[in-house]
């Protein structure tokens, strides 16, 4: 494995602060999560967890790209801000692997066999977890059923991309506020980069070669960001390039969506009427039009909170804590963290409540992180190299200018190309 550039690696480990106890001598943990909803709704529920334990939980809530930058960095140099820390699959191997954080064990009323495979394995190294998922998801479609019936096109299961862009077509009506397609544009590794990364797969496209020299100089990142720009550029919302997540997901809600191809997980904060769901599209290629990933718990090497933390977390990610959001009167049960156990699929109150079900667990069951002969390195959206945070985040913002219209798709690949070649080569690749 290769060393962490920017990310310091090579940095030893400091000693953290000492315990920092609430006024009444229990522990409190500071947690830093990302500012999506089930992470929101989890600091009303564990109001609970801290009326039964005394531990004080104090939340730093943070935009996704934010709170990538601000934990790497905290927790490379060790410097003990946080007790529990929001990651990734990316993140969470690669870590476990270089100590940054601790081996994760819980008892057995935890049932770690009862989580999906794909959760489990994306977040352990060597057989070893290391983060444990608060939800998990895969990508699928999420589109308007009514307006398409009414235009009169469909989308089927793992449609073409053609067929995707002419229902985006067929409904795109800006002068009434609907916009065809809603898709992902704002700039980062995660953001931006995990649609186009799954579309460039779908396309036979890949991040590296065999010698993990970047190709996004490729025939294939050609045709995919070509057809992502067209589609998005014709048929998408306005400034688009300044989109992510809750930005698209305030939009769907407003009714201004046709589409939306992205987390499963969104499916359980879609609060408008005609919503249906059909699996990822592709252009021909068997592997790689959805994407695979977890946002899940950690806790940094060497903090002196590392047993209220891991009871914190053998908590948030349990039975238990799905039955109290199911359960919670302000939640229920069509708002559960889902995508990271069996038995979440099995309880009849939640079948019920999420129409999108079996499509979420239908998408995570067919993602195929697995290198291949097209990509020979781990994981869909991400390559499970300590070296991609900056290569991503570097492609992302051309993508980005080329989205907005400041570059050409060919001048933005070849400075995308150069910059990963650049990282690749200072790294000893």
């Amino acid at each position: 494995m290769k060393s962490l550039r920017n990310t310091a690696l090579g940095l030893s480990l400091v000693v953290a602060a000492a315990p920092f106890a609430a006024a009444d001598g229990h522990a409190s943990l500071t947690i830093a999560i990302v500012n999506n909803g089930h992470m929101i709704n989890m600091q009303t529920v564990a109001e609970a967890y801290t009326a039964e334990t005394g531990v004080e939980l104090n939340w730093v809530s943070l935009e996704e790209g934010v709170l990538r930058e601000q934990v790497t960095s905290d927790t490379a140099t060790g410097g003990g801000q946080y007790d529990i820390i929001n990651i990734g699959m990316q993140e969470a191997p690669i870590w476990g692997a270089a100590g940054w954080i601790e081996p994760l064990n819980f008892g057995a009323d935890y049932d770690v066999d009862d989580m999906l495979p794909a959760m489990r394995n994306g977040l352990s190294h060597e057989g070893t977890l290391y983060a444990a998922p608060f939800y998990g998801e895969s990508s699928m479609v999420m589109y308007r059923k009514d307006l398409m019936d009414a235009a009169g096109v469909s989308i089927a299961d793992n449609d073409s991309w053609d067929n995707i862009k002419a229902a985006a077509a067929a409904v795109h009506d800006p002068d009434n506020g609907v916009y065809g397609a809603c898709l992902r544009g704002k700039p980062g590794w995660g953001d931006n980069m995990a649609f186009i990364t799954t579309v460039v797969n779908s396309f036979g496209g890949a991040w590296f070669d065999a010698d993990y020299t970047p190709t996004l100089d490729s025939d294939e990142w050609n045709a995919a960001i070509n057809f992502y720009v067209d589609l998005l550029g014709n048929y998408g919302p306005p400034g688009s390039e300044g989109n992510s997540f809750n930005e698209i997901l305030a939009l769907y809600n407003e009714g201004k969506c046709g589409l939306w191809i992205d987390a499963t997980i969104a499916a359980s904060f879609l609060e408008v009427d005609g919503v249906a769901y059909a699996q990822s599209p592709n252009a021909g290629n068997p592997v790689g039009a959805n994407w695979l990933w977890a946002w899940a718990m950690a806790i940094p090497a060497g903090s002196p909170n590392a047993e209220a933390a891991a009871d914190f977390i053998e908590w948030a990610t349990s039975k238990e804590y799905i039955q109290a959001v199911g359960n919670h009167p302000d939640f229920g049960w069509g708002s559960v963290p889902t995508g990271t156990r069996a038995s979440t699929y099995e309880i009849p109150e939640f079948q019920a409540a999420a129409a999108f079900a079996a499509a979420e667990k239908a998408a995570i069951d067919s993602a195929a992180p697995e290198a291949t002969d097209i990509k020979p390195y781990v994981g869909v959206q991400f390559a499970a190299i300590p070296e991609f945070p900056e290569v991503g985040s570097a492609v992302a913002q051309e993508m980005a200018a080329a989205l907005s219209g400041a570059k050409s798709v060919e001048d933005a690949l070849a400075a995308a190309q150069a910059a990963a070649v650049a990282i690749m080569d200072e790294a000893g690749y």
